[in-house]
């Protein structure tokens, strides 16, 4: 089993007062740590067998726990046949990147995606800055603005076109501040598979004129005719999320664009359970405004969030909801003086979230490199997995049948606590996401068919365990 050696290590091997770091040949130092190691005069020391780690644990101590029964499947997709990109030595190769994957089967992408080698040491650059040279701001934002142009290159946009902010719902009050509610286009058309946070928003603007409508769900799905009764030409933004966080239906976007503009609705777009596993060209499709967070399938970490905003749209925006880096100058200290910034940037409140910035980058990095396409198509091929195996155990799915309506998540309905269940599967070496009713199967482009099956067959045995 491999170890992973980090800077945490490294710094608490320091701060005994011990100049040796020793480690067995299978053992992977991170960048970061090997970086500490050596300006600090840490001689390493590889060996064969059990090593002490710079916690006193041996690297069996320190390894997660193995699941109580039956072990992990192999990681391969065992008797389902891929023939898309992500395959054989290509799906090894980029499971290594993600090291919890040698002990747990990680199918919670539409909650928090596993952690990366690379996320990983990109923060702990963050913290080395930090210790090295006190403060860093320069290097701190330029890292912010890299994740913004690895968000604007997945999306199709550019990067004056994205602003950085604390979290999806400081997007959507950000947008909201800045629409004018008091005239005869004053209705927000969104709908009852929005995340809470969504309808929270829009009625938090009701005293300043805003009406909301919801469009409803029905049989754990949106119907798209919904959209051209309820938005007419009171509607001044449509509201709307491509992926349902409940059970991953997926809404088709170019079709609401097109009723929404036919009607004079601006369109916002919450990706936040699509970006990273689904495609999406916010230029090609006519999106008004797009915002997603970072750790779901961005592999990134809570803290970050990004929104684009078509620019031809900006002189008609000028947010309430703002800060100094919102900006034209962030540096003018002018208190009495309120001068935007030209781009969307505009949307940028205060300090930048800088270390979750450092995540967002590298996770954006291995986004891009691997490819939407063909992310895209594994995670089809990974739900009709899902979809298989649900039916082969007799599980009650929610989630649509056809995974060209779908995103990689796949609910299943349960007569038992959902938490519960996330609990029992974590014992097993399995983790998933409960929401409501459902439990969550999730998986990413780093993940198997096997991995897929093995939940199924496991949440099929807790249940009727549950049952007896």
């Amino acid at each position: 089993m491999k170890r992973f050696i980090t800077v945490a290590e490294v710094e608490s091997l320091i701060a005994r007062g011990e100049r040796t770091l020793v480690c067995s040949e299978n053992d992977v130092i991170t960048g970061a740590a090997k970086d500490l190691a050596g300006s600090k005069g840490i001689r390493i020391a590889r060996g064969s067998g059990s090593s002490v780690s710079s916690v006193g644990q041996t690297a069996a101590q320190a390894a997660p726990s193995k699941p109580s029964k039956g072990g992990l499947p192999p990681a391969d997709d065992g008797p389902y046949q891929f023939n898309g990109r992500i395959r054989g030595n290509e799906l090894l190769r980029l499971r290594e990147e993600f090291p919890v994957l040698k002990n747990m089967a990680q199918l919670s992408s539409c909650s928090q995606s596993a952690q990366s080698i690379r996320v990983k040491e990109n923060i702990d650059k963050y913290m080395d800055l930090w210790l090295t040279k006190g403060m860093d701001w320069g290097s701190w934002c330029e890292e912010v603005t890299k994740a913004k142009s690895e968000f604007a290159k997945l999306i199709g946009a550019d990067t004056e076109e994205i602003a950085a902010v604390m979290s999806v719902s400081d997007a959507l009050g950000g947008i909201a501040s800045a629409l004018d509610f008091t005239k005869s286009r004053n209705k927000v058309v969104t709908t009852e598979s929005e995340f809470p946070t969504v309808g929270h928003v829009w009625l938090a603007h009701q005293k300043y004129g805003c009406r909301v409508d919801y469009v409803p769900v029905r049989d754990n799905a949106v119907d798209l005719n919904e959209y051209e009764r309820y938005i007419d030409d009171t509607t001044l933004i449509t509201s709307v999320t491509h992926v349902y966080y409940l059970n991953g239906f997926k809404q088709d976007l170019d079709a609401i664009v097109d009723i929404a503009h036919r009607k004079g609705s601006l369109v916002m777009v919450d990706g936040y359970q699509a970006c990273g596993g689904v495609a999406v060209d916010v230029r090609k499709q006519k999106i008004d405004i797009y915002t997603t967070g970072q750790q779901k399938y961005l592999l990134g970490v809570p803290g970050i969030a990004f929104m684009y905003v078509n620019k031809d749209l900006l002189p008609r925006l000028k947010p309430a909801m703002t800060g100094w880096f919102g900006q034209e100058n962030p540096f003018s200290f002018r208190v009495r003086e309120l001068d935007y910034a030209s781009g969307t940037r505009r949307f940028d409140t205060g300090t930048p979230p800088a270390l979750a910035g450092y995540a967002a980058s590298a996770g954006l990095q291995i986004i891009n490199e691997v490819g939407i396409d063909a992310i895209q198509e594994r995670l089809k091929f990974l739900s009709g997995v899902a979809i298989r195996e649900a039916d082969r155990h007799g599980l009650d799915m929610v989630s649509p049948r056809d995974v060209t309506k779908k995103c990689s998540n796949t609910a299943i309905r349960l007569k038992m606590d959902s938490h519960d269940m996330e609990v029992e599967l974590s014992k097993r070496g399995i983790v998933c996401s409960a929401r409501g009713d459902v439990i969550r199967v999730a998986p990413h482009f780093y993940n198997t068919a096997s991995e897929v099956a093995y939940a199924m067959e496991q949440i099929k045995e807790i249940i009727d365990i549950h049952q007896r």
